[in-house]
């Protein structure tokens, strides 16, 4: 058994590990500025066609979406189910461009253009299966997400039941900031 210094020594000994990994390896590499790139054009993108009369209720919803997508994502990196070869960042576990911008542009995307919830449903599903099957596949196709000990089949209903818990928490506080 390891005493916690023991093991907070093995934690520096691996940052120094990844960091100087990063730095060798992933740091100006293809996969490296296609990332970068990720992190930077969709917020652009998104700047230009929010709906500026609903940006707070909209940017609250992307919001909790990435703190979800975030916490998830760590779980996942921390239990070993999956990891990065390509960060954009080397000491930050997470796949920024996907966790803070990808997956919350996309959802809040559709939660500004779908209002009903049955065809918030309809296209959030589709775009699911589109992230999931092709989505996935793609980012481990040219190395940057690994799979471990996850099957892309598992990431579906984590898709779907991340931009629902979104909008039925967003939906929930502006009912209440109304009935002020």
């Amino acid at each position: 058994m390891l005493s916690a210094s023991e093991l907070v020594n093995l934690q520096r000994q691996l940052t120094i590990f990844e960091y100087n990994h990063w730095w060798n390896e992933v740091l100006f590499t293809p996969q490296w500025f296609l990332l970068v790139f990720t992190v930077i054009v969709p917020w652009y993108i998104w700047l230009k066609l929010v709906d500026r009369k609903r940006i707070m209720e909209i940017s609250l919803f992307g919001t909790l979406s990435i703190i979800l997508i975030s916490l998830l994502d760590v779980i996942g990196v921390g239990l070993g189910l999956w990891g990065y070869k390509y960060k954009t960042c080397p000491l930050i576990p997470l796949l920024i461009p996907v966790d803070f911008t990808a997956l919350p542009i996309i959802y809040m995307f559709i939660y500004q253009h779908y209002r009903t919830w049955k065809s918030f449903i309809i296209v959030l599903t589709i775009v699911s299966f589109i992230l999931t099957f092709i989505g996935e596949p793609l980012v481990e196709l040219i190395n940057i997400y690994q799979r471990y000990a996850w099957e892309y089949i598992y990431s579906l209903p984590i898709y779907i039941a991340i931009a629902v818990f979104c909008r039925l928490t967003v939906t929930m506080l502006i009912k209440l900031n109304s009935q002020q």
